[in-house]
């Protein structure tokens, strides 16, 4: 998936489906209205058929207004991918902003950063199934009403037979033949009839956008986790490659630290030994100075005829 999939906004198509569907649907209604009337409403012997009917009308509305909540969501979450995008891409030092707290990839951010800022190791595959695993228990009411839709006119058409083999008993047990007992029986067999449309057309309807809802989910799903491939991970997760390349600098710098020292003990050692040979020398000039020191002195008495200097004196000079 490159950039410009992952910005496409999958969940606005399907909502643009869902209101054309919606517009469709009333527009047959009204054009259609006296055959629905009819068929659904007139020589109603029982309000069965209105009751089952409108429980399977009530359960496709309640379902298409959770599948629209969740593609309205989706829309801002793909906005959300989108903006943290632009952020990362515009090099901004706090990559969240102007994103909502409770958004998939803030939290997804912030939890790689508490496991980075705690030294732990960020397992992509297990994020990426506690996302998947969290988002699939929103879903539960619309798989539920997904799958018991088909049920209710299954129920539908049970309940109205047993009416029209009420209204076939009736005809039976009556003697006269009363019109009444037939009446019940095709009452039960239209409404059997009526349920198990209205059953079917809701289903696929249903079906086909908790399908393309689930299609959204799978696109923002594959988006969070091509977004944290491509720009997260190789901020906040060290590979062997890249242990490896760091290992080797941190190598080649204890060489050199290591000849630079080497380098230093031998200036040291030849430091010490010129200080050596200063000290020597200087003690040999000092000791020359001495005899001459003494020769002057000699020198000094025998010319102005002074008196020698007391024996122990000589003898500490000689």
């Amino acid at each position: 998936m490159d950039i410009q999939r992952l910005l496409t906004s999958l969940s606005l198509k399907i909502i643009i489906q869902f209101v054309l569907a919606i517009v469709a649907i009333t527009a047959l209604i009204i054009w259609n209205y006296d055959f629905i009337d009819r068929f659904y409403f007139q020589n109603q012997q029982t309000k069965t058929g209105i009751l089952i009917n409108s429980t399977i009308i009530g359960l496709l509305v309640f379902g298409l207004l959770n599948i629209l909540f969740h593609l309205i969501r989706y829309k801002r979450e793909e906005q959300a991918i989108a903006t943290f995008v632009n952020n990362i891409e515009s090099f901004k030092p706090d990559l969240t902003e102007d994103l909502p707290e409770r958004s998939i990839i803030t939290k997804r951010y912030s939890t790689m950063k508490s496991i980075q800022s705690a030294n732990g190791e960020i397992n992509h595959s297990a994020l990426a199934a506690m996302l998947t695993a969290d988002e699939s228990t929103h879903f539960g009411l619309i798989k539920f009403i997904n799958n018991i839709l088909i049920l209710t006119g299954v129920f539908g058409t049970i309940v109205s037979l047993s009416i029209a083999l009420l209204g076939a008993s009736d005809l039976i047990d009556s003697a006269a033949g009363s019109l009444g007992g037939m009446g019940l029986v095709i009452h039960g067999m239209s409404t059997a009839l009526s349920t198990t449309i209205t059953a079917i057309l809701s289903y696929v309807l249903f079906g086909y956008f908790y399908t393309r809802l689930n299609d959204v989910q799978t696109h923002l799903l594959s988006g969070v986790e091509h977004l944290t491939s491509v720009y997260l991970l190789p901020q906040m997760v060290k590979t062997t490659e890249d242990v490896a390349y760091e290992m080797d600098g941190l190598v080649k710098s204890v060489h050199e630290v290591t000849n630079n020292l080497k380098l230093t003990q031998e200036i040291y050692h030849a430091s010490a030994r010129a200080l050596q040979e200063s000290i020597a020398t200087n003690q040999q000039q000092a000791e020359l100075l001495q005899k001459d020191m003494i020769e002057i002195k000699a020198l000094l008495r025998e010319g102005f005829r002074l008196p020698k200097a007391a024996e122990p004196v000589d003898q500490e000079i000689s």
